[in-house]
């Protein structure tokens, strides 16, 4: 029960939310995400998207063209042949001629609405490799608050050993003051006081240079006494689940590869439009009438591309190439991260250990240091030897504080690498 006991004291034990003064790791996720410079991609790779679907749609828009051309050619068609009553004016060798065709696509074989769902999909998969980058601030975030949540163990550790040193020089100077110890012991503990102070020094200087950190990646000035909650995670949690942004990137590039596929059919299918062409010119239409005339033309227009079917076969293969690489990269990421959760949980397993023999240890060393606090009062021990004491429960108490912060690490890093943190 007592090992138990500097377990629940020294493990994390600040539940989500509670202290509303209190930055939480989760907290620090979501501001160092809105405040990134990349985020900002995010919302323009949207407004590309939909700039381009917006184009697409406007084909089936009327398509309108405006020509004109005014040539001389050398040879005009004539009419030798004498017709009685009739007299035939020969065409002018100087033509003019000024055209508006109108074009309405009626059906384009699905390549249009296809080039959409494509345009979509290729949105999705620039989006999730923007998710990717953005889930590495998540790794520099834990580094940081990690950091200040060690150095914050390591400054209340300092502080009980600052405790127990004064009260051994509240001891000794009551023995130098009766005259039945020598004042160079009570010099040992006063210099070993003011090498403590020393630490503590450094100590708050590290923990306000990560807290000055971490304020530039959330965005927010930190006061230097900001305190950070510590997460409570279990081994409960530690599942084989991955659910990583790059899954969900390979997931949208195979479909938008599917997508592509489907749009090498939509081409290769024939197109239909009606059409409208009118014009003012001379000649006209009647090109037996030489004067300037307004003439047009509608009906309706079949293309059928046949180039498309040369490379049809290739274009197929090469998508499915792609599909391949997109296959063969996320069995590599498969495989990779899965090594690494079996090498986290590995190292969960011994720090949990470790947390358990060094309660232990510390245990032990209490009661040798309160038994030295006795023998030092009663003047059997010099201040050196209940120092040597003090020490080692010091040292002790460090390995419990390290052993505890890695175990907190690699659980986080657990979740981060699997994606559910």
């Amino acid at each position: 029960m007592k090992h138990f006991f500097w377990i629940l004291i020294l493990l994390p034990t600040v539940a989500w939310g509670q202290n509303s003064s209190a930055l939480s790791l989760k907290k620090a996720y979501q501001l160092a995400r809105e405040n990134y410079p990349l985020i900002k991609q995010l919302e323009l790779v949207k407004q590309t998207s939909s700039l381009n679907i917006g184009n697409l749609s406007k084909a089936f828009l009327p398509q309108a063209n405006i020509s004109g051309q005014a040539t001389y050619q050398s040879e005009v068609t004539q009419i030798s042949i004498p017709i009685p009553g009739v007299k035939l004016d020969p065409t002018s060798k100087d033509q003019y001629k000024i055209l508006a065709d109108i074009n309405q696509l009626i059906y384009d074989g699905g390549v249009i609405k296809q080039q959409q769902h494509v345009q979509r999909l290729n949105d999705d998969v620039e989006q999730q490799k923007i998710e990717v980058e953005l889930y590495k601030v998540k790794e520099r975030i834990n580094q940081v608050f990690l950091g200040v949540l060690f150095l914050d163990e390591q400054l209340k550790q300092v502080e009980l050993i600052k405790t127990d040193l004064n009260s051994g020089i509240k001891k000794v100077t009551a023995q130098v003051n009766n005259g039945v110890a020598f004042k160079s012991n009570l010099n040992v503990l006063k210099a070993e006081l003011l090498k403590t102070e020393q630490r503590s020094f450094e100590l708050t200087a590290s923990r306000k240079g990560l807290i000055n950190v971490l304020g530039l990646f959330i965005n927010q000035p930190l006061a230097e006494n900001t305190q950070l909650e510590k997460p409570v995670i279990t081994s409960a949690v530690l599942n084989t689940t991955i659910e990583r942004p790059e899954l969900k990137l390979y997931t949208s590039q195979e479909k938008l590869l599917q997508s592509q596929n489907k749009l090498i059919s939509s081409k290769n299918l024939p197109k239909a439009s009606a059409f409208v062409q009118g014009g003012y010119g001379r000649p006209g239409l009647n090109f037996l009438n030489n004067q300037f005339d307004f003439f047009y033309t509608t009906g309706l227009r079949l293309n059928w591309s046949l180039g498309g079917l040369y490379t049809k076969k290739n274009d197929r293969q090469l998508i499915e190439v792609n599909r391949k690489i997109v296959d063969v990269q996320k069995e590599t990421f498969l495989l990779n991260t899965n090594a690494s959760l079996k090498q986290q949980q590995a190292e969960v397993e011994k720090l949990e250990q470790l947390v358990t023999t060094d309660a232990a240890i510390i245990e032990l060393r209490e009661q040798v240091k309160e038994a030295a606090k006795a023998q030092l009062e009663n003047g059997v021990i010099s201040a050196n030897d209940y120092l040597r004491e003090v020490n080692a429960e010091d040292q002790a108490r460090q390995s419990l504080i390290t052993h505890t912060i890695q175990l907190l690490q690699a659980q986080i890093n657990y979740q981060t690498i699997a994606g559910t943190q």
